[in-house]
Order: C-alpha cells, then sequence, then structure tokens
C-alpha cells in the first residue's frame, strides 16, 4: 500500500476513522430521537463515500444538488433521490428520464408561478412528478412562508394536475451557519421543525396529502432534541465537517475528516513565509471562517500524520501557492516548523468547496492509504 510521502501534492485526503465516527455520531442522534437521515452527498459526490453513510445506518435514500448527481448515484443503485435545488421546466426532460427508468427523483419549488410552469410542462412527458414545497423557515435563502397564503395555493396546483404528485414540504436551516452557540442552534433547529410542522398541517387542513416533512442543516441535526412529526433530517457536511462547522462548535477540529495534504515549496526568510504548492486552486477559495470569532485564513495546518498546529494557517493564497504563516504572538517560527520539500496537511474551511477541487479522494489511516475514491463534478 501506499503511504503518504508517496502520493503527489496536492491532494485530497479523507480519514477513514474520523469518517466513520462522524457518520456514526449523527446516525445514533437522529436514531435516538426516531427518524432517519436523508444525507445530503453534495459534500462529497462520491459512490464510496455515501456507501459509507449508509453502511453507518439509518440512512433513508439521498439528497442532491445537480441532476448529475442524481443520474449518477442512481446509474451506482441510489433510487431514492431529492433534488433539492429549485426546479425549472427546462429541466424537466431530465427529470422524466430519470422518473422512467425507476428513479424515484422528488423536485421542489417555491411559488404559484413555478408550480405552474411545472404543471403546464408537466403533461409532455408521461409521468408523474413527484414534487415538494421549499419553504423558508429563517430568513436564509429560498422558500415560501410556511404561515403564509401561497404555500396553501401552491398545493392546490400541485393537487389539480394530474402530472404532479405533493409530496410534502421541506427547508433548510441555513441560518444555523451564523449561531455560534448550542443554544442559539436549538432555536433556529426549533423553529425550523414548528414551522414545517404548521405549514403540512395547513396544507392538511385542506384536504390534500402532506406526507413529508424533511428538514436540515448539519448545525441543528445536531442541535434538536425532539422530531416528532418529523420524517426525515437532512445533513452533508457532517460526514466530513470542517473549519466552518468547528468554528460553530459542532465539531472539533480533530473530528475534521478530510484534509489537503501539501509540500513545501519554498521559503520567505524575512518575512517568516511558508510557500506551499496548495492554493487556492487546491483549497477553495471559500473563506467561510473569515466573520468567524477565529479566522483561519484559506486553512488550518496540520503535520503530516494530521497533529493540529494551532499557531499556524494559510494566511493567502494565490492559484497554486499557498503562503503558510504563524498567527501573531506565536513563538514558534514558520520556517523552522516545516522545511524544505517537507509535507504537510490543511484543514478546509468548508469541505464541500474543496471538495470540488479534485477528480478524486485518498482514503486513509494514519500514514496508509487505503484506497482512492471516486468523485464527480460539474452540473
Amino acid at each position: 500500500m501506499l503511504s503518504l510521502s508517496n502520493l503527489p501534492t496536492p491532494a485530497c485526503l479523507i480519514d477513514k476513522v474520523k469518517m466513520q465516527n462522524n457518520i456514526a455520531r449523527l446516525s445514533t442522534h437522529i436514531g435516538s430521537l426516531g427518524c432517519r437521515i436523508r444525507p445530503h452527498v453534495k459534500t462529497h459526490k462520491s459512490v464510496e463515500i455515501t456507501q459509507a453513510i449508509f453502511e453507518g445506518g439509518n440512512a433513508s435514500g439521498i439528497t442532491v444538488s445537480t441532476l448529475k448527481e442524481a443520474k449518477h448515484f442512481f446509474a451506482h443503485g441510489y433510487k431514492d433521490v431529492l433534488y433539492a435545488v429549485g426546479i425549472v421546466p427546462s429541466k424537466l426532460e431530465d427529470v422524466a428520464q430519470l422518473l422512467n427508468q425507476g428513479c424515484h427523483l422528488t423536485i421542489i419549488l417555491d411559488s404559484v408561478d413555478m408550480a405552474t410552469r411545472v404543471v403546464d410542462s408537466a403533461s409532455a412527458f408521461g409521468c408523474i412528478f413527484p414534487v415538494m414545497i421549499e419553504l423558508d423557515t429563517d430568513g436564509h435563502r429560498s422558500g415560501a412562508d410556511p404561515q403564509g397564503q401561497e404555500i396553501i395555493n401552491i398545493a392546490n396546483v400541485l393537487h389539480q394536475s394530474e402530472h404532479t404528485e405533493l409530496k410534502g414540504v421541506m427547508t433548510h436551516a441555513g441560518e444555523s451557519y451564523n449561531c455560534f452557540s448550542h443554544e442559539e442552534q436549538r432555536t433556529i433547529a426549533r423553529q425550523e421543525r414548528d414551522l414545517s410542522i404548521l405549514a403540512a398541517n395547513r396544507i392538511r387542513q385542506q384536504g390534500i396529502e402532506c406526507a413529508e416533512v424533511s428538514i436540515g442543516s448539519t448545525p441543528t441535526a445536531f442541535a434538536i432534541d425532539d422530531l416528532t412529526g418529523i420524517t426525515e433530517v437532512r445533513a452533508g457536511v457532517y460526514v466530513l465537517f470542517d473549519l466552518v462547522m468547528a468554528g460553530l462548535q459542532v465539531c472539533k477540529n480533530e473530528n475534521i475528516a478530510m484534509s489537503v495534504l501539501a509540500s513545501v515549496i519554498g521559503h520567505q526568510q524575512h518575512k517568516d513565509w511558508v510557500i506551499t504548492d496548495a492554493g487556492w486552486m487546491a483549497m477553495s477559495r471559500d473563506r467561510g471562517t473569515a466573520s468567524h470569532p477565529v479566522d483561519q485564513g484559506y486553512g488550518l495546518v496540520c503535520t503530516v500524520e494530521g497533529k493540529v498546529k494551532a499557531d499556524f494557517i494559510i494566511a493567502d493564497a494565490n492559484q497554486e501557492h499557498g503562503i503558510l504563516q504563524h498567527r501573531n504572538g506565536s513563538s514558534e517560527t514558520a520556517i523552522s516548523s516545516f522545511p524544505l520539500a517537507s509535507k504537510l496537511r490543511i484543514l478546509p474551511n468548508h469541505a464541500c468547496s474543496t471538495a470540488a477541487q479534485y477528480d478524486h479522494f485518498f482514503l486513509v489511516e494514519n500514514d496508509t492509504v487505503l484506497a482512492e475514491l471516486s468523485t464527480i463534478s460539474g452540473w
């Protein structure tokens, strides 16, 4: 088997034990509340990692963010798929092809206008489109007001059509990414749950079936304490974690299963800079911790063995160059810690963004490379 010393850099590493522990942690928590997880595979877009999630238990179907993902995972045996990005009629032909091939693919929308457009276009494809209504439960992004008339009107449009089936309601509590304590996250989680149940019940009171109530984000999935009335929880980055999640106290730095292996290619002695071959093309441009109490730059540095070096970050990045610096007040110099031609690891701000930079990952345990994992990209 290969060791880390044999790998070309930059390379994206997945720590097997940490990943399995992360999977088990959420599986156990959500299972204890009598619910199931619909993992969002957009984080890694890897069939092998998805298989590990299902082996970890308590997973029911998958969530995707592109139709390319839906096609790819369906081809590998995953038939129950929620496409969690708002639909437009021009994509219905691809959706119909998947439905006619036996994929149980559900689409989402959040307005009467789009529901009407979908219904008007759906008759051309000879199938019934399963649809969920997207709710806005925290003012963060997309979705219809759970307490407004719009969701009732959408439900009626979908219910009256022969070519659409209302499956239920769904939401994503994105505002939880601005909550830096467990208590704040729990408040958002309960709000997400309660407003979703309210919306579903309002639709049911119209005599329209609304079977599924789907909620989720990684912070709220861990914070929620009661899932009565919820049919599934969606989360994605929990499998790998990242510095944003650590900054929100959802995990610790030591739980982060993804890292980028980099080589030291240069020193700037007068600045105490260490130059690596992992720039923003390797790490992504995501600066998700910039607004956090602790800014991790473009990534937090670890030894090649994976031990966190909390005083060192990738402070700046160009396309193929990362500039490693010590934080202010550190007594240890960067150059003395990271010799020329040595290797190190970098923890990412946002695992989804970093994963998207690679066409494969390396599954590792300690210094040993266990396997090469596949992934996809694009739309």
